[in-house]
């Protein structure tokens, strides 16, 4: 026990324990249904959708950027900002929606977990699917942030499984640097939807909510944190920090999924496997392919983000409907003191569990959530901009020109790709 303490104590002094939202918010964007999603682009297309990635990068982090700021300078999530500066109907369609498509994710998220959990155990995975359900549900709730983000936060390492996996297999460097940067693939139906499918996974709604939501977490730790709308010195030291954490949290996400893709180039594709559904699937026809090691690497890989994501897609729809609808909300709470903010999150990952039970396939939840997505990101992502450049809602610490510029045209890759999603092939 002295020893685990001991432990702890060191880890809780490594730097990765002092970064903020931005890490966990971009592992959380590379979920099981993420990685089935990179696996299926490099699976298909081979080296030619690498440069998806570099393109993204900037867009996820302009908006993610966003929603920290907000959330750090008035002290509130996005939701409750929704409905202070929109009409109501604004806020109840945006919150309905995600409800909805968190809910689709997360059943598809445990089903790829309880895959994943079979294949290395040998055990049921309805069973460990079960289990997994219960575990993230418990520490959520029984577990206060602060103490529960250590953990998250060391969890993120997971993802350097995806890196790891190329170095048991052949990689031609120069061609991938040439399919990173100059983008070669082709304009057929297929290839759109992929495209579509990969800037739908890297820039969804729920990171948003989430992103805001867990800034003001940070600020409501002992000793509290006022919002920087009434502490103004703190804000230059503040908003370096909201830019360092995002930017480097979702270059961690954006280097795992382009490592992802590659990975699965260079060993599904090349093998003339071209067809990858689940997450699962992917890490099971590594195996033949890429030894045990990375099978393993892969499959531990989707484990990990698994518990991660989860927590996130539950946590992000009760931050939302909370606010909405003026409950006390927050992981920082105890269970008896935001009863409805724990009963969304509980609801949201037990309904995903029942769908492991009946006859939704996962697959098709997957599918019917990215629709949902598609429906509110764009939306959604306009008046995220709208927040930041108001004044009445952020004072003297409106967005900048350039990040406001690199969110609209993010907005608009996201209109186009919605647009493409409703478009029949």
């Amino acid at each position: 026990m002295k020893l685990f303490r001991f432990l702890v104590s060191r880890l809780r002094e490594h730097p990765l324990a002092r970064i903020g939202p931005g890490l966990i918010t971009g592992v959380a964007d590379d979920d099981p249904s993420g990685i089935a999603t990179y696996s299926q682009a490099g699976a298909r297309f081979g080296l030619d959708m690498l440069w998806t990635m570099p393109l993204a990068y900037p867009m996820m982090s302009a908006i993610q950027s966003l929603c920290a700021r907000i959330g750090r300078v008035t002290g509130r999530g996005l939701a409750a900002n929704i409905k202070e500066a929109f009409p109501p109907v604004v806020l109840q369609s945006v919150v309905l929606l995600l409800l909805v498509a968190n809910t689709l994710n997360i059943a598809a998220d445990v089903a790829a977990m309880g895959e994943v959990a079979e294949l290395v155990t040998g055990i049921d995975r309805h069973l460990m699917t079960a289990l997994f359900v219960f575990g993230t549900l418990l520490l959520q709730v029984f577990v206060p942030y602060h103490r529960y983000v250590f953990f998250l936060k060391w969890l993120t390492l997971s993802l350097l499984a995806y890196a790891a996996v190329l170095f048991t297999v052949h990689v031609p460097w120069a061609l991938v640097a040439q399919r990173t940067f100059l983008p070669h693939f082709g304009t057929g139906p297929d290839a759109a939807a992929v495209i579509v499918g990969v800037f739908g996974t890297t820039i969804s709604p729920y990171l948003f909510f989430w992103q805001a939501s867990e800034e003001v977490e940070e600020m409501q730790k002992e000793p509290a944190d006022p919002p920087l709308a009434s502490t103004p010195a703190k804000a230059v030291e503040e908003l370096r920090r909201i830019r360092w954490d995002t930017w480097s949290g979702m270059l961690y996400s954006d280097l795992t999924a382009w490592f992802i893709m590659l990975a699965t180039a260079v060993t599904l594709h090349v093998a003339g496997i071209r067809e990858i559904e689940t997450a699962a699937q992917a890490a099971s026809a590594l195996r033949p392919l890429a030894g045990e090691f990375a099978y393993l690497l892969f499959a531990l890989g989707i484990l990990g983000v698994g518990f991660i994501g989860v927590p996130v897609l539950a946590g992000s729809g009760a931050y939302a409907l909370s606010e909405a609808l003026g409950w006390n909300e927050g992981l920082e709470r105890k269970a008896k003191d935001a009863k409805g903010f724990y009963g969304i999150i509980a609801l949201s990952v037990l309904v995903a569990l029942v769908i492991q039970y009946s006859p939704v396939s996962p697959m098709k939840a997957l599918f019917w959530s990215a629709v949902i997505n598609g429906v509110i990101a764009v939306p959604l992502m306009a008046v995220i901009l709208i927040l930041a450049t108001k004044r009445s809602v952020m004072g003297e610490f409106t967005a900048s020109r350039p990040i406001l510029a690199l969110g609209w045209i993010a907005t608009l890759v996201m209109s186009a790709a919605s647009v493409r999603m409703f478009i029949p092939d």
